[in-house]
């Protein structure tokens, strides 16, 4: 008998689009790969410490050598007996798991041994070859190579595209990806009426020009570098880390290469006298959590950060779920506890504590950190605390000079304290030269640097100079910028952690990459920037991949590969694997230019695509993984409460600078005061135009989520994909919060000033919230909409002057309240249209 058997051989549904059970020939990766990963790996897989029965299901050999199945031979396949077994004691999956192998994955796992068994290796893990565009019957449909890929695929599956979108969506599809900002209706208007054959291509390079390209893509950086203004945890103390946000956006405008952007962020430090704008980069591996609590254990802490920081940098740019080696071998993919750890030592020398340090009653930071100048509004502030702090000095200079006199008569005497080189010279009747020299030096830096500071309850003078120092440095936590930054300037010894409990090491290790993968050239660094140069390595299969994807997942809301967090063996097998690597290869052969393959993406047909779904859509591919037509998403919070800002003229346009404290609910830090004393968690409101900045400028409390950013990341891990949901609590943000409801009463002041006819004036607001005109049908909703809510107002004079009163910018004295509360709803009402939610 076999002693062995597959336990949970587990089965969740699986689906390969275009390909039917037992159509054409089994690709181990895209058909069998799956099916084994999900159900078999965990207790058939590279976990030694997991492994059933001592039986390998993740290498041929494995199965082989337990005679899992006869290649060749389905009928004599102990595998397939098992799968199909009547009997409850026998069956796999077992009853008890509440799973069952579908009839179709049943048929492919047959298929497959009967064409022999083959494996292959993961396709993430083998280096993208560049693959020639395809031929295509309808070759005048092409405008790049993307398309090429696209349409031979859907012409393979016998899949139609859609035809190209109208130039209103597309200028509002462009805003919406490039810029995340409203056109105005003059923009629209021109580039609707524009002949000339590259309109398009001009009003592309136009956005990706605009300074607001760097805010806009840096929003999913902000994600993945779990950025936030402050540490999170009780004491959640303020940062100056949005100078790495403003380095972010400045670098994405600049379109600096991804290799150096990779490079400076990961490594920046260690690059030959590197700039302040290197070492602010490397502020990416600090945005991480910090926990002050009185009851935190400070090199507990420090892993904590560590682990955070192997798992930031692996999801970001390795697309793999590496902290599921922490503790132990990862369950499917080929990733060894000691390849995690000797990762890990790439970021273990760096000269933290693990614990941030108090700089001012609101500012935590954990060393280490660069001092930069101060602000221009901070300059006079920091001359008058110099001049102040210089003046008291001089007042003291005499003092403490006498004081030093009559210590220096009376120390040979009393030598409590005195170092003991110096105590041997006071002994000593005659000195020489050298000697006398030694020991005046000595005794003045040993008053100065001790015994000074014990006089300050004796000299009134110097107690105040100690005041003044002490408030300086208070008032330099709160206004001198101090970003966090990446060193290696404490050197330690990297242990494997049993179970990844870091009181507990094992064997010592030192860095090194994954194993199975691409090993370092001859030569490469050890450390941090020899990780980020082998991350560009041409031969990488995972870097360029990663990226190029999460551009993909951008514009057409979902990725190649739908999990953009995990291209492991655990992923899906991708519908456009060779389009993905071809755009792999295309971005490394550009330079790494992150900004012409937007401009690639953009220009293509395939994204300019109608997103309108048919009923074959709807049946067959509600995801659009085909790509067979344009992809409709509602737009991030974040860029929502952008787009109403911009469309309505309230938009204050400054790039960059400190964060800034929109509206929010009452008291949205109450319950962090609640806990704690240490500080006031009172809501600092903005006022004037800050209150209209881009949300990405909004103070990120790490603890508490701006609750009007509506799905936002909690920002306290890394995180690579949207998330969308909907809830009511959506509508109620929309439909309520001061920053709508502002903008709705701005927009139609600007309408009603515009028009004095309804229709011109509804259909000027239609479209600078929408993007395009309205139907005569939607213009009549439009009207009696506004008529209905004019008459509640004309009965509620009360009600109208209370409606337009939200917000801080003063409503207008000159228009009747009734008709501008009537417009101001109804503006509000397009704001909440699906149409206006929405990236169509």
């Amino acid at each position: 008998m076999r002693l062995w058997s597959l336990v949970l051989l587990c089965c969740v549904p699986y689906t390969v689009y275009g390909r039917g059970s037992g159509e054409g020939t089994i690709d181990f990766n895209r058909d069998i790969r799956p099916i084994l990963s999900e159900n078999c790996f965990y207790c058939h897989g590279q976990d030694a410490a997991k492994r059933e029965a001592d039986l390998r299901l993740d290498q041929r050999e494995g199965a082989l050598e337990f005679a899992a199945f006869v290649p060749g031979d389905p009928d004599d396949s102990y595998m397939l007996e098992r799968i199909h077994s009547d009997d409850p004691d026998e069956l796999m999956p077992p009853p008890d798991s509440n799973r069952t192998l579908s009839d179709r994955e049943k048929q492919l796992l047959r298929q497959w041994i009967a064409e022999g068994a083959e494996y292959d290796d993961h396709w993430a893990f083998v280096a993208p070859v560049r693959p020639e565009p395809p031929t295509l019957q309808r070759a005048e449909w092409a405008r790049n190579a993307i398309d090429h890929f696209i349409l031979a695929k859907l012409e393979t599956e016998g899949i139609q595209p859609s035809a190209e979108a109208s130039r209103a969506t597309l200028i509002k599809r462009l805003y919406a990806d490039l810029v995340g900002l409203a056109p105005t209706p003059e923009e629209i208007a021109a580039f609707v009426s524009d002949q000339s054959e590259d309109a398009y291509e001009k009003l592309v390079d136009r956005l990706l020009a605009s300074p607001h390209y760097g805010e806009r893509q840096a929003i999913p950086w902000l994600d993945a570098a779990r950025y936030a203004d402050s540490n999170g945890f009780q004491q959640d103390g303020d940062t100056w880390q949005w100078i790495w946000r403003d380095w972010l956006v400045q670098a994405l405008n600049d379109d600096l290469s991804f290799d150096q952007f990779t490079i400076w962020q990961l490594a920046g430090d260690l690059l030959p006298d590197p700039s302040n704008e290197q070492l602010i980069a490397t502020g990416f591996n600090r945005n991480h959590l910090s926990n002050g609590e009185g009851g935190a254990i400070a090199e507990e802490q420090r892993f904590n950060v560590l682990f955070d920081r192997v798992d930031t940098t692996t999801t970001t740019w390795l697309g793999l779920t590496m902290a599921c080696a922490q503790c132990h071998d990862h369950k499917y993919d080929p990733i060894t506890q000691v390849d995690y750890y000797r990762f890990m030592d790439a970021f273990n020398h760096v000269s933290e504590s693990g614990r941030p340090g108090r700089q001012s009653a609101k500012t935590r930071l954990t060393a280490p950190w660069i001092d930069l100048a101060p602000f221009a509004e901070d300059e006079a502030a920091f001359a008058e605390w110099e001049a102040k702090l210089e003046s008291q000095r001089e007042v003291l200079k005499p003092i403490i000079a006498a004081r030093y006199q009559e210590w220096r008569k009376q120390v040979k005497a009393d030598t409590k304290g005195i170092p003991g080189n110096l105590v041997n010279l006071l002994k000593k009747d005659e000195l020489t030269e050298p000697e006398g020299k030694q020991l005046e030096s000595g005794l003045s830096k040993h008053f100065h640097s001790t015994v000074k500071r014990t006089l300050s309850g004796e000299i009134p003078e110097l107690k105040k100079l100690d005041d003044l120092v002490k408030k300086f440095e208070t008032f330099k936590g709160d206004h001198l910028p101090r970003p966090m930054v990446m060193n290696d300037a404490r050197k330690r010894q990297t242990h494997v952690l049993d179970r990844g409990i870091y009181t507990s090491p094992l064997e010592k290790v030192s860095f090194g990459t994954p194993g199975f993968l691409p090993a370092q050239k001859e030569g490469a660094p050890q450390n941090r920037l020899g990780l980020a140069q082998w991350l560009l390595e041409p031969d990488h299969p995972l870097t360029a991949r990663v990226q190029v994807n999460r551009m993909w997942q951008h514009f057409f809301g979902i990725g190649i590969v739908k999990t953009s967090e995990d291209f492991g063996v655990q992923s899906e097998y991708p519908v456009h694997l060779e389009l993905l690597d071809w755009l792999a290869t295309e971005y490394i052969s550009r330079g790494w230019s992150t900004k012409q393959m937007h401009r690639l993406i953009v220009t293509s047909t395939t994204y300019r695509q109608d997103s309108r779904m048919n009923d074959w859509h709807r049946q067959h591919d509600p995801a659009n993984r085909f790509a067979s037509r344009g992809s409709r998403f509602r737009m991030p919070s974040m860029i929502l409460r952008d787009w109403a800002l911009s469309s309505s003229g309230l938009l204050n346009t400054q790039i960059g600078g400190k964060p800034v404290y929109p509206y929010l609910p009452e008291n949205p830090w109450e319950t962090l005061a609640q806990v704690t004393k240490e500080r006031d968690f009172t809501y600092p409101k903005s006022s004037g135009t800050d209150l209209y900045r881009r949300s990405l400028y909004t103070f990120w409390r790490r603890t508490v989520t701006p609750a009007n950013m509506f799905d936002a990341s909690s920002r306290q891990a890394c995180r690579v994909s949207e998330s969308r949901n909907n809830t009511p609590l959506h509508a109620l943000t929309t439909l309520n919060d001061p920053t709508w409801v502002e903008a709705a009463r701005t927009l139609a002041e600007s309408v009603m000033g515009h028009s004095d006819q309804l229709q011109e004036r509804l259909s000027v607001a239609f479209t600078k919230i929408t993007g395009r005109a309205p139907s005569a049908e939607e213009g009549a909703i439009l009207a009696s909409t506004y008529q209905r809510q004019l008459e509640h107002y004309q009965n509620n004079v009360d009600a109208a002057k209370a409606f337009l009163g939200v917000g801080e910018r003063a409503s207008s004295d000159t228009l009747p309240a009734a008709e501008h509360a009537a417009m101001s709803a109804t503006c509000l009402a397009i704001y909440n249209l699906d149409e206006s939610l929405t990236r169509l």
